[in-house]
């Protein structure tokens, strides 16, 4: 049995969110991060939902870790993509900071974008994590289906990826 004082929280956040109690369980367990069999990877997803709760929408791994081209001094790129209420700002690099992580003896580099980003004009870095990222979180599997879409538009030749001297960006295609 659940806890008296606990049920009673429960019921008083779902009638102050309009649903039912059950319902809002629902969307808190199906909102927590999921464990991961990675400890590092559990860490960073953990990490970024500490910092930001229920508006964490998504964690990716992606860059030279994802692709298995590490080199010396490569760190571990994640994609924390948080939605519209935050600010994107210096001050969340420096709150990250201030607890940083490690995945195999290599630095954990966020990069914290919004969630609507993806639906906007293709960038590179949107266009890098739909080809080699490994999604680690995603509530509501909204970052699952933007990246599928970036995907289908890659393969589809509306989304193409140029080189000039050596250096890899993306395009809408004409």
């Amino acid at each position: 049995r659940i806890d008296p004082g606990l049920h009673a929280t429960l019921k008083k956040a779902a009638k102050a969110a309009g649903v039912s109690l059950n319902e809002y369980c629902a969307r808190k367990l199906a909102a927590a991060p999921r464990s991961l069999d990675d400890p590092a990877a559990a860490a960073a997803v953990e990490h970024a939902a500490s910092l930001f709760g229920e508006a964490l929408m998504g964690v990716v791994l992606f860059g030279s870790w994802a692709r298995d081209e590490l080199f010396t001094g490569s760190d571990v790129d994640i994609l924390v993509v948080i939605d519209d209420r935050v600010r994107i700002t210096r001050d969340l690099y420096r709150h990250w900071d201030k607890s940083p992580l490690s995945w195999g003896g290599r630095v954990v580099e966020p990069h914290f974008v919004h969630a609507t980003a993806a639906d906007r004009r293709v960038t590179g870095l949107w266009a890098e994590v739909a080809v080699d990222g490994v999604v680690l979180f995603d509530r509501g599997y909204e970052l699952s289906r933007q990246l599928t879409r970036l995907r289908r538009d890659i393969v589809a030749g509306r989304i193409v990826c140029r080189r000039v001297h050596g250096q890899t960006y993306w395009v809408q295609a004409a």
